[in-house]
């Protein structure tokens, strides 16, 4: 029996704070077993303003510490994340409930953004001089912080997601306030934990814990620069609208997918088939760039849906310590959301091919098995067929006619990834095209994104501003100077201007 661990507080210039008079307390079960208690959490709404007011004025510092003092900070930090990383992947898979080997590879990943932002993102940023960008006069580009940055991190990817936001933040000089998922808060004290040995200057990173106060008025707080948000469409639109009058603020939204592979005639099945089997229910389906529909050419879909079917029938299922494909889902809610959405399919007339249903197993937890839904038709109004489930169901369609297939991809309103499965490039090039999304993949899975890459979405799933290799665009101000080194001369003065200087 693991113990609970010791719950610290928020982290604020430098230092836990405050267990004392908290507005709200809750208690963090791991969701693989529900006799496991994580950590009871005791927050307080104050934390917010003087995590800002601190964040706000370690910025005006922060900002003016070379490029190379930021990067040997933030190498410092990724040698202790390399240290303690079969730490950190423990308390990921004890919060989230997902398989131990797939924690270790998010907690790897932490420490390889390091690398990736200063070996490959910063040529995002780099100084560049424009000659003759006027008659002789040059020009410049450089970029600059914004300020401080509120990152609101997910539960499914609790410590790799606002990782992604936080590192390319710190490296351009911006100041941090993160309030993590409040399912997932032991991961951001572990973060901050691991902050406070990389010995940053106080204040540049703050940690705030809370549920939807706190992160509302995080995003609302007049010192806030820019937000930085990972999660669902609603609570992503509902930032928007609290934000609307914040002319100021950068806002970066990643708001989730309902992703599409399309599996053509030609397609290397036993390729397309694997790679379908992870895409749809990794994670338990818990990613936003998992495949959420199947679009099969009529000829390969018999073949593909049999070894698909027997394949997912035997997906080992159970908790994270032991050598399981799939964990739990995060809480009771995404149960009960998985079979009603189910239910919702079957409703409108589509065919149950394999039910997904709560699994009770040794452990008490969050479990459920696979499911996959055979839609009958098509319908762009469709609830099911529109909304993003977040478990491990996928929707399957079958097709003649690619362009069929092209208007399934964009029916949701969602615009995350999609995948094409065929050796046809033309294809796939119509589909880099046509498909509203902003990932298309060749014969990969939907998800599984590279950091040396732009990570973001169209339409429901992002406002334009992707992550990944972009995040350090949106952490950064571009900056343009016209820089005239010439003395003045007199034949320049304007038509109409009576200009004359004397020297006193």
């Amino acid at each position: 029996m693991l113990k609970p661990l010791e719950f610290k507080g928020s982290y604020i210039n430098g230092k836990f704070t405050g267990l004392d008079n908290p507005d709200e307390e809750w208690d963090v079960k791991s969701p693989s077993d529900l006799s496991d208690q994580v950590l009871t959490v005791a927050a307080r709404n104050d934390h917010v303003e003087e995590a800002c007011d601190v964040a706000q004025r370690a910025f005006k510092d922060w900002r003016k510490t070379s490029l190379e003092e930021r990067k040997n900070q933030l190498l410092k930090l990724q040698n202790i994340y390399r240290e303690h990383s079969e730490e950190l992947a423990r308390v990921i898979a004890r919060e989230t409930g997902k398989p131990f080997w797939e924690a270790k590879t998010e907690a790897a990943a932490m420490a390889n953004k390091i690398s990736i932002t200063i070996e490959h993102s910063l040529r995002l940023v780099e100084e560049t001089k424009i000659e003759g960008a006027l008659p002789k006069v040059d020009g410049y580009i450089r970029f600059k912080p914004r300020g401080v940055m509120a990152v609101l991190g997910p539960f499914n990817f609790p410590g790799h997601l606002p990782n992604g936001h936080i590192i390319p933040a710190l490296l351009m000089g911006n100041t941090i306030v993160f309030k993590p998922s409040d399912k997932t808060p032991a991961v951001g004290q572990f973060m901050a934990e691991l902050f406070h040995k990389a010995e940053f200057p106080k204040g540049v990173f703050n940690l705030v814990q809370g549920k939807s106060e706190t992160g509302r008025r995080l995003v609302v707080n007049e010192h806030v620069d820019g937000i930085l948000f990972t999660g669902s469409y609603d609570v992503g639109l509902k930032i928007k609208q609290e934000t609307i009058r914040h002319y100021w603020k950068l806002l970066a939204l990643e708001m989730g997918g309902k992703n599409t592979a399309i599996v053509w005639k030609d397609a290397d099945l036993k390729k397309a088939i694997y790679e379908n089997i992870v895409g749809a229910f990794v994670t338990a389906g818990q990613r936003c760039s998992c495949t959420s529909k199947i679009v099969l050419h009529k000829s390969i879909k018999d073949q593909f849906l049999d070894t698909f079917y027997e394949t997912a029938k035997k997906l080992k299922i159970g908790h994270w310590q032991e050598d399981n494909f799939m964990g739990s889902l995060i809480s009771e809610d995404s149960v009960e959301n998985y079979i009603r959405f189910q239910e919702i399919a079957k409703r409108e007339g589509n065919e149950s091919l394999m039910r997904g249903k709560a699994l009770e197993l040794d452990y008490q937890g969050h479990y459920v098995t696979p499911s996959i839904t055979l839609v009958k038709e098509f319908d762009p109004k469709s609830v099911y067929q529109n909304h993003e489930i977040f478990g491990p169901n996928v929707g399957v369609y079958e097709v003649d006619d690619f362009e069929e297939a092209l208007a399934i991809t964009n029916s949701s309103g969602f615009g995350l990834v999609a995948s094409v499965f065929s050796k046809d490039r033309a294809l796939y090039e119509k589909a880099l095209l046509e498909a509203k999304v902003g990932l298309v993949n060749w014969n990969r899975t939907t998800n599984g994104a590279s950091s040396k890459m732009p990570f973001g979405g169209m339409g429901k799933s992002g406002n334009d501003r992707p992550s990944g290799d972009f995040a350090i665009q949106y952490c950064s101000v571009p900056v343009a100077s016209l820089e005239d080194t010439t003395e003045f001369n007199p034949a320049s003065v304007m038509p109409g201007v009576d200009y004359q200087y004397t020297d006193k």
